[in-house]
This record gives C-alpha cells, sequence and structure tokens, in this order.
C-alpha cells in the first residue's frame, strides 16, 4: 500500500503515486552523467539554461524560464520577486532555484597550504595549468641555486614561488577593485594578472638564475636569450600540448586579446614617455602591467614573495611587511598613465623594502662562497655541454646549451643535470669525467679559492684575460690564466645608482586622486647617498699541494703594484673548509 504523505506531493498537490512494476523499483537506478556545458554562464542561451536545469533536477520550472526567455546575462540580477512573476509561487521553491543559479558564479575554488601565505585559494584554470608536465618541471629548479650548498635551508623551488606569486597578484588585483570600482577591474583581469603571476618563471633553467646568468653567455656568446624569452615560449606550449585554449574560453576568457595580455605582463619593457604599443590592454589599464613586474620603480608582488619566501627558508629576518602595501595601494594618474600609488607615510617601509633586497643580495645571493659554487657549476655545465643529450620535437637531440631552442627538449632539462653529471660512467668521454670531478669537489667541499676582492667598475673584455696572465705569473707554481675565475658581484637597491623610491608615486589621506614624487627637500639626512656596489672577486680554481697564504700575500702585492681602487685587503677569510662564514 502506497500512502500519500507531504514528501510525495508535487507542486500542484497531486500524488506522485507509485505505478512500477516490484520488480522495475528493485533495478539499481542508472547513473546520469550531466552534459557538458559551457562554463562561460553568461554567454548561455535560453535552451542551455533549460538543460543546466534539467541537470540539476529543476526541470519541472523550465518552462517557466523559456515563456520569459531568460538567458544567462540575467541569471546574475534574477531576484526571488523574479521568480514570483514568473509563476514559481513556492518559496522553498524558489530558494532551491536560486541557490543553483549561484554556484554558476562561485567558481570551485582549490586551497593550498602555503607556509609563507597560509591557506591560498587559486581558480580552477591556475589548476589546470599547474597540474601540467611544463608547470610541474619547476618543482626541480631550486629557487636560490647555487646557494642552497651554503644555506642549507635554501631548498625551495621555482614552483612554490610562482603559487605565491599568482596568490599574491589576486590579492593585489582584487584590492585595488575593491577600493576603486570606477577602474573597470574585471574579474577576467584579475584571473590573466594571476596567470601571469603563475607563468613569469616557466623559463627558469637548472639552478635558476646561474643558467641564463653564467652559463648561457659562455656557452654561447653574443647569444641575448634571457629566461624571461623562454618564459613566453614554455608558456605557449605549455597552452597548445595540454589543449587548454578551450578550457580557457570556458573560463571567460577571450583568446584573441587575453593571451597577448598575460605574455606582456610576463616580459615586457618599460613603457615610461612611449606610445601605448601593448594589444593585450587599453593604456588606461597600464597599472595592471605594475602588478607581477613593475618597469616603473620595481614594487611588485614577484619581489613580495620572493623576499618573504627567501628570507624564510635562509634563516634571515625580514622587517619589510608586503601586507601593508596591499592595504595601501591605490591607483592615480600621472601625465595620462595610471600608476600603482601607495600611502605618503608608507615611504620607510618601502625603503626597508629595497634595503632588504640590498641584504639578500650581499648575504646570499651573491655571498663569496655561493659564487664560487656557481662558478664551479657552471665551469662544469660547460665541459659536459655536448654530452648531454635531451631528445626535442621529432626526436631530434640537444645539448645543455641548446636545449632552449626548443621547449620539448627544455621542459626536460631540471636541476637534475647536476646528478646526471655527478654518477656519470667511468668510461665516459673525458671531458664528462673533467666536469663529473668539478662537481665531486663542490660535494667534498674542496672549493676553489677565493683571493680576494677589490671595487671597481665593469672590467672589460679586453682585461679580464691580461689580469688572468698576470695573476699566473704572479702567484707562479705552474699556474696558468685557465687556473683562474674573475667574478663580478654587483648590488644595489634594484634601479643601478637610482634610488627607486624617487620612482615611486605617493598619495596623501586628504587627497587620494592626486599622486606625487617625494621631494628632495623631504629626503632623510640619514638615508644612504649611494644605491649601488660593484665589486670584482678574484678566484684560483687549483687548490693541491698549495700555500695558501702564500697564494693571498702574492695575490696582494699584485693588486697593490696595480693600485686597484680600494682593494679590500684579505676581507674575506680563506675560506679553507669552504661553509658559510
Amino acid at each position: 500500500m502506497v500512502y500519500v504523505t507531504d514528501d510525495n506531493l508535487d507542486q500542484t498537490g497531486r500524488a506522485l503515486l507509485d505505478t512500477d512494476t516490484t520488480s522495475d523499483r528493485l533495478k539499481t537506478p542508472k547513473k546520469r552523467m550531466p552534459a557538458k556545458l559551457p562554463l562561460d554562464f553568461k554567454k548561455w542561451t535560453v535552451n542551455k539554461i533549460v538543460q543546466y536545469l534539467e541537470q540539476e533536477e529543476l526541470g519541472r520550472w523550465a518552462d517557466k524560464f523559456k515563456e520569459k526567455h531568460i538567458t544567462g546575462d540575467q541569471l546574475q540580477t534574477l531576484t526571488a520577486a523574479n521568480l514570483e512573476d514568473m509563476g514559481i509561487k513556492k518559496p522553498n521553491d524558489r530558494e532551491r532555484i536560486l541557490l543553483c543559479i549561484r554556484k554558476l558564479w562561485k567558481v570551485q575554488v582549490k586551497v593550498f597550504n602555503d607556509p609563507i601565505h597560509g591557506h591560498m585559494e587559486l581558480h580552477p584554470l591556475l589548476v589546470k595549468i599547474i597540474d601540467t608536465p611544463q608547470f610541474q618541471r619547476l618543482r626541480s629548479i631550486r629557487q636560490l641555486g647555487g646557494t642552497y650548498f651554503v644555506y642549507p635551508g635554501a631548498s625551495h623551488n621555482r614552483f612554490e614561488h610562482s603559487i605565491g606569486v599568482a596568490h599574491l597578484a589576486g590579492q593585489l588585483g582584487q584590492a585595488l577593485k575593491t577600493k576603486q570600482p570606477g577602474l573597470n577591474i574585471t574579474d577576467r583581469d584579475i584571473l590573466c594578472v594571476q596567470i601571469a603571476g603563475l607563468c613569469h618563471d616557466l623559463g627558469h633553467g637548472p639552478f635558476s638564475h646561474l643558467y641564463d646568468g653564467m652559463f648561457i653567455p659562455k656557452a654561447r656568446p653574443g647569444n641575448k636569450w634571457k629566461h624571461e624569452t623562454a618564459s613566453l615560449a614554455m608558456f605557449d606550449h605549455l597552452v597548445k600540448c595540454n589543449k587548454l585554449e578551450d578550457v580557457m574560453k570556458q573560463y571567460g576568457l577571450n583568446l584573441s586579446e587575453d593571451l597577448d595580455f598575460i605574455k606582456e605582463m610576463i616580459d615586457r619593457d618599460n613603457d615610461k614617455d612611449q606610445e601605448w604599443l601593448h594589444k593585450g590592454r587599453p593604456k588606461d589599464k597600464s597599472f595592471l602591467y605594475e602588478i607581477v613586474s613593475n618597469k616603473t620603480n620595481g614594487i611588485d608582488v614577484d619581489k613580495f614573495d620572493y623576499f618573504a619566501r627567501d628570507c624564510y627558508h635562509l634563516g634571515v629576518q625580514i622587517n619589510f611587511d608586503y601586507h601593508r602595501f596591499l592595504k595601501f595601494a591605490r591607483v592615480c594618474e600621472v601625465d595620462g598613465w595610471k600608476h600603482i600609488c601607495v600611502r605618503d607615510k608608507e615611504e620607510d617601509n618601502m625603503t626597508e623594502m629595497f634595503h632588504t633586497r640590498l641584504c639578500l643580495h650581499r648575504r646570499a645571493y651573491q655571498h663569496k662562497v655561493t659564487k664560487i659554487i656557481e662558478t664551479m657549476i657552471t665551469d662544469a655545465f660547460l665541459k659536459a655541454d655536448k654530452h648531454i643529450k635531451i631528445e626535442g620535437t621529432g626526436k631530434k637531440t640537444f645539448r645543455l646549451s641548446t636545449a632552449i631552442d626548443d621547449m620539448e627538449a627544455y621542459t626536460k632539462l631540471t636541476d637534475a643535470v647536476f646528478e646526471k653529471i655527478l654518477n656519470c660512467a667511468f668510461d665516459a668521454p673525458q671531458e664528462l669525467r673533467d666536469a663529473r670531478d668539478i662537481l665531486r669537489r663542490i660535494i667534498n667541499r674542496d672549493l676553489y679559492r677565493f683571493l680576494g676582492e677589490t671595487r671597481f667598475e665593469d672590467p672589460t673584455e679586453e682585461i679580464i684575460p691580461a689580469w688572468k696572465r698576470e695573476l699566473a705569473e704572479a702567484l707562479g707554481d705552474g699556474l696558468t690564466e685557465d687556473d683562474f675565475e674573475i667574478v663580478t658581484i654587483k648590488m644595489d637597491y634594484g634601479m643601478k645608482r637610482e634610488d627607486p623610491i624617487d620612482h615611486l608615486y605617493f598619495y596623501t589621506k586628504h587627497d587620494t586622486t592626486r599622486a606625487f614624487n617625494r621631494k628632495r627637500c623631504q629626503v632623510s639626512r640619514i638615508r644612504p647617498m649611494c644605491f649601488s656596489e660593484q665589486l670584482v672577486g678574484f678566484v684560483c680554481k687549483k687548490t693541491d699541494d698549495r700555500n695558501p697564504q702564500a697564494d693571498v700575500d702574492n695575490f696582494q702585492q699584485w693588486c697593490r703594484a696595480k693600485d686597484f681602487p680600494e682593494y679590500q685587503e684579505n676581507q674575506s677569510e680563506l675560506l679553507e673548509d669552504g661553509h658559510q662564514n
């Protein structure tokens, strides 16, 4: 017997009598697979909305939507009163429909737990990009290259840094959108900025800046390649190989302009005093180009993340607080350009940011032992170059230095090449065995010897070989010019000899629309007046059966004879054990 209750009454009040046979009722119902609908619901037709309602088991009201010709662009403004006017009388029914519709613009984000930023919510399109071989490759590329051999905690990779930059890019974009609705920042703008933050480091090679800053210039002299160039090529490769164009369209991106916008944010020239040549966004959204990579003053979320992340893993105290910048950032127009500005009272905080950059370079990135180890890795890579075979497009083979010409090959090139060289066979070619021996010296802490350093302008290509020959003669005992390396150490606040604060725009709490530069009369007298420093370090590669003190004494005598400016006499210790001092 079937009892009629409130649970089996439909909206007209008629009983839903069970007329199926017993055998039919005992059958396992077939799982209904929802049809695939485009994710950009604003472009849905009436039929697409009907299809969605049927998927969500709300098909009984589909005719009401057809009668009123409700399309996707009307869904976000639909209210309970509208539904009642359409003939949907029961409050519970109206609530069910509204909840179902609201799910469409509440994108199901994924949460990443990060030691720096805590729980980060990322758009599913970002997750799609993260879950590709081209992005996963960044797990195997150290953020700080050879610094890991000096600071044991600096084991973090480009992978987590890139995710952190995407997170902060979204935070800054959303903060500006909330504070200044008149900027017309769209969700699509923010998503593009996040993708640029996520993909800006795709082009880094083994040991990060060691590869593009030290190895490639020596392996391929005259080649102007930089990792940003490879980031653009790798991004195109990632999108194409993983067929992400359709996914991007489903999430509302306009590929004809948004892909250009993303790539322009990853690598672009300074636009100041130039015509607006970008295709991705018009000039009135120029401020969006300052979020990931700021060419105007160097203040961007890329630095926010790596300052915080590197300090955390290095065990170095950081005083700069990027959260305050996110709170006080506003967009103001200056000479026809829209720039991200900050409150005038934040000057000290921003100065601390650039000082943090200098400290990180001095204490970690360009630590003398770091430079020695990176020089040794570079030497090993140069010797092993033609013996490292990487299969690329069309099964063509590439070398360690030519993999940058083919993104399929480059995807396979990571820090793992260090282990590949280190563990090469005993019958390997002589050059490969020589490279292995250099890396073994790093593992055994038998490092090149740092002789000393001096302040000097950029040494020319002609001077360096002459210095090496003179050093070989001064130190003697069978040394040749190939036994020496000259290392240039450049440190500044981010804009070479200039104070980056001079390029930053401020506003006051009394006038949030007018931006201005700091006046020279307002500069504190205790602020530094010099913003860059360059040192030239001298390294001897041979350490066997040599008297370290005699080498240093001979080196100092040579420096005095050359009358080097401000020679730092034995400034650095002999570093006999090669560990951090």
